[in-house]
């Protein structure tokens, strides 16, 4: 890519958190978007509650849809493009689901007829208003929704590859349809790379959308086993980035770094700033990297109850509107990052076995403390820059060629799989 890199925030609202949907105060987001801008950022994205757009499957409302438009509005108002998350969702533990898919209504979000169909309403309706706003980047089909089909869910709307895969293009259609000019993208928790029969797969992730997103959270295990500030810490991103690329089939394909943040629950606030820089300049030395959107933009308030404590600290910026470290930290090396520089050859190949569909014969091996995770982090230690690559891809000169990989590593699968236990929502 020959664009410059990409730097924004998840924009989490420093009045009433994503409740100020319910009520929006447009000069409670310039004050925010006044901050952000400040530090140099170029974009943000921003999050509607599904619960506030659409309350009843036919009825989307106009007021909410024009907040959407309002708050794409003022980010232009200073210089900040918007990537708008369109069915949301899950945020920050929370889970904000309509009560046309719940309770006496319950239907599998992702197979339901006429909860697809609901969807792909909103999608529709919400392209038309943003698509000829010219700083609207694209949609997102909502944050880590499939973290609704996991088997940790305590409420699982369980789907199989082809029923998430139906699910995603369904929706990247419409929005394709009502906001052509815009990239549309979906996203996933690490799940769809650690977790064995998880419906969301590696090859979903590489593969559908205009772009690839990661998330990537160090409180998956990582940091639990390796340290917060620990190389399997400061390069997990990069990790994520790089297992992403093993799975696609456009070499070109642009990968976000959509959503990384420091948890205190494996940070002590020293040690934030220099896990930022330490994240940021490894993603950056990556093939095709679009960009890296922060989370997140402000602390929670401490006067909204009942998150887990790691939330109320992830902010750039404090829930007073003052810069903290970590937003300084980000400023100063944003204008460094920006101008792009040649990403390091990767000629050792980490392989990754698939079955005949490309799913991993083993997700648990890609997990922290896996034999696949491992051979990284060994790697990493010994100063190289490893790549991966799937076991169909190994068996093919042509790829490895085309990849400069000269040399292949086989993990030992039967040395045992990592322990992943995404921990964000554990709730005291």
């Amino acid at each position: 890519m020959i664009t410059p890199l990409r730097f924004g925030a998840n924009y989490t609202p420093a009045t009433e958190w994503m409740h100020s949907w319910m009520s929006l105060d447009l000069d409670d987001v310039r004050r925010d978007f006044a901050g952000l801008a400040s530090l140099g950022l170029d974009h943000v994205r921003i999050f509607p509650l599904w619960t506030v757009l659409q309350p009843n499957r036919t009825l989307i409302r106009e007021q909410a849809v024009a907040d959407v438009r309002a708050v794409v509005d003022v980010a232009a108002e200073f210089g900040l493009d918007a990537s708008v998350d369109v069915i949301q969702g899950h945020l920050s533990s929370f889970d904000f689901v309509p009560s046309w898919l719940f309770t006496w209504h319950d239907k599998n979000m992702f197979t339901h007829p006429d909860a697809l169909s609901g969807q792909v309403a909103l999608v529709e309706r919400l392209g038309e208003a943003l698509g000829g706003a010219e700083n609207f980047l694209g949609f997102t089909l909502g944050n880590e929704t499939n973290q609704f089909s996991a088997e940790t869910h305590p409420h699982q709307w369980p789907v199989t590859p082809d029923e998430a895969a139906n699910w995603i293009t369904s929706l990247l259609d419409a929005a394709d349809r009502s906001a052509p000019q815009q990239q549309h993208v979906h996203s996933e928790y690490d799940a769809a790379w650690y977790m064995d029969g998880h419906g969301f797969t590696p090859a979903h992730a590489s593969r559908l959308g205009a772009m690839t997103t990661v998330h990537s959270w160090i409180f998956n295990g990582t940091a639990q086993r390796y340290g917060g500030r620990s190389v399997a810490s400061d390069r997990h991103a990069e990790y994520m980035i790089e297992l992403s690329r093993a799975f696609a089939t456009d070499p070109a394909r642009p990968i976000w770094l959509q959503e990384v943040g420091a948890p205190s629950n494996c940070l002590t606030a020293d040690e934030m700033p220099g896990f930022l820089e330490a994240t940021v300049r490894s993603s950056a030395r990556t093939e095709n990297l679009w960009g890296v959107t922060w989370w997140c933009s402000h602390d929670v308030s401490r006067k909204l109850a009942d998150y887990p404590e790691l939330e109320y600290s992830l902010g750039l910026i404090s829930n007073d509107g003052d810069v903290k470290p970590i937003g300084r930290r980000f400023a100063e090396i944003i204008p460094e990052l920006r101008s792009r520089t040649a990403a390091p050859a990767r000629t050792l190949g980490i392989v990754i076995d698939v079955d005949d569909d490309e799913i991993p014969v083993s997700r648990g091996a890609m997990s922290p403390g896996g034999a696949i995770f491992q051979a990284w982090v060994d790697a990493c230690t010994d100063g190289l820059d490893p790549a991966f690559v799937t076991s169909k891809d190994a068996a093919d000169a042509g790829i490895l060629a085309s990849r400069g990989i000269t040399e292949l590593v086989r993990p030992d699968l039967s040395t045992g799989v990592g322990t992943y236990s995404s921990n964000n929502t554990v709730v005291s």
